[in-house]
């Protein structure tokens, strides 16, 4: 028998509540991309979610009531009571991870005079010695960590390498992308992917747009066009390095001596996404045409 509710017809969503939805669609769709390809089942995902959900509930209804907590929060996502208080006794994630120094090291290497030439690309640096050499870069970052104990480190990701024979040391990536570290390369996509997705939230939930958040959109581009732009992309990243690194360590330095201790954390980011019409084919063109469009 059919059940009665399956004969009365769910109302068509809302442009607003399609757009929702879609927007939705498209995150679940790379988050099931990246799981299916790690193996990570189903069930597993749901668990997070299910957990992110109750304790983004748990968020939007501050100073409740201990005794009321369940029953709003189970009310508020739908989820049942008991998987609720199972739920949120379970602990909170850690806060994301600080910048590593290696991080600090490689961004201070690819950003500042006089570690980089005059087309902005980094030295290569003699270990040991007065400046420039990787010693004082190290030691401008910290003191707290030998010099020798930070190179390997950047060697150990695959960042740089050490020419014995000259005894000299070059950085052999444009970005800080450890070689072979699946761990840390995960926790940068959940760091950088994270933020970038809270700072889009909060800037629709919100009415002040508090975070910066821009994009160019272009389509009925070429294969070679595409790869054209790359250079620019690479030109502009390199501007912001060396434009932010040395303000954001002026700030750190100085902030470091007020009491107490400030927490506040700031993450500033490019991205670039292109996708070739073998990969995904584009609209009618007669429909939609080739544009632009500057995303604010």
């Amino acid at each position: 028998m059919t059940p009665p509710d399956a004969l009365i017809p769910k109302p068509s969503p809302g442009p607003e509540q399609q757009a929702l939805h879609d927007a939705l669609a498209g995150l679940a769709a790379s988050v099931s991309q990246l799981a299916v390809a790690r193996g990570v089942p189903y069930a597993e995902v749901e668990e997070i979610l299910r957990l992110a959900f109750v304790r983004a509930a748990a968020r939007a209804h501050p100073g409740l009531p201990e005794h009321r907590k369940v029953s709003r929060i189970s009310t508020t996502t739908g989820i049942n009571r008991r998987e609720v208080t199972r739920l949120t006794q379970q602990q909170a994630r850690a806060a994301p991870r600080s910048r590593s120094l290696a991080s600090a090291v490689f961004a201070h290497w690819r950003s500042q005079p006089p570690y980089v030439d005059r087309h902005g690309q980094a030295c290569v640096l003699p270990r040991q010695g007065p400046a420039p050499s990787f010693e004082t870069l190290a030691q401008e970052v910290t003191r707290d960590v030998h010099p020798r104990s930070l190179l390997d480190e950047l060697r150990r990701l695959g960042l740089a390498e050490w020419d014995e024979a000259s005894d000299t040391v070059a950085l052999v990536r444009e970005a800080f992308v450890p070689h072979g570290d699946r761990a840390r390369q995960l926790g940068f996509l959940g760091d950088n992917v994270g933020d970038h997705l809270r700072a889009a939230v909060e800037n629709v939930l919100g009415d002040d747009h508090a975070h910066f958040e821009q994009a160019v959109f272009a389509s009925g581009l070429s294969a070679a066009s595409l790869q054209s732009v790359r250079p620019a992309i690479r030109a502009q990243w390199q501007a912001l390095l060396r434009a932010l690194v040395p303000a954001l360590e002026a700030c750190v330095e100085s902030d470091a001596k007020l009491q107490p201790a400030p927490q506040g954390r700031l993450r500033v980011g490019l991205y670039s996404y292109q996708e070739s019409a073998a990969a995904a084919p584009l609209p009618d063109p007669a429909a939609v045409g080739p544009w632009v469009k500057t995303r604010t």
